[in-house]
């Protein structure tokens, strides 16, 4: 997941206590996310978590176009951006790396209460559009309140983590490292 937009990884990457997180939108310079793993190592830490998005990329990657990108990849042999991280994190660092992707070992689970709550309020909302004949939007949550988008407002359209945004913010305030 996270090939165009980092929400995923950015969530789950502070939910997890991840060290460092690796999303499209901010490039990360391999010997920033070394040296953030190396600091750890020497303090004692005896592992760290690299939450990565299927679409990061390098600061070098980040200069070249998109099919440029691939075709360098494919030429290395390494695919996966996790496949790939892992080795040059292994690489600079000399610390064994592992790639581990979670939706391999887990799906879903059960609903917790806010998810319950949040669907349930969602519904409602759907219904109540669909009440009232109000046809093609979408429900969403927008600073807490329940409400609907014009499908012809956001279909097609791409949210972007804005790495200057309050997300990424609160996770480098906890110490975790982009690579920038």
């Amino acid at each position: 997941m996270g090939n165009k937009a980092g929400w995923l990884t950015v969530n789950a990457g502070i939910a997890g206590g991840a060290d460092v997180i690796l999303i499209p939108e901010i490039p990360y310079d391999i010997t920033k996310v070394a040296e953030s793993l190396t600091k750890r190592a020497e303090s004692g830490k005896g592992f760290s978590i690299v939450a990565v998005a299927e679409g990061a990329f390098d600061v070098e990657e980040a200069k070249m176009k998109k099919k440029e990108r691939a075709k360098k990849r494919s030429e290395a042999g390494i695919l996966t951006a996790t496949s790939r991280i892992a080795a040059q994190i292994q690489a600079a660092t000399g610390i064994e790396s592992r790639v581990c992707v979670p939706g391999h070992m887990l799906r879903g689970g059960s609903p917790s209460a806010y998810d319950r709550i949040l669907a349930t309020k969602f519904g409602v909302h759907a219904a109540e559009l669909i009440k009232n004949e109000d046809y093609g939007k979408t429900v969403a949550m927008v600073n807490s309140v329940v409400t609907a988008n014009k499908l012809e407002d956001i279909a097609g359209l791409t949210k972007f983590v804005d790495p200057e945004g309050q997300i990424v913010q609160t996770a480098k305030k906890l110490g975790v490292s982009f690579g920038d």
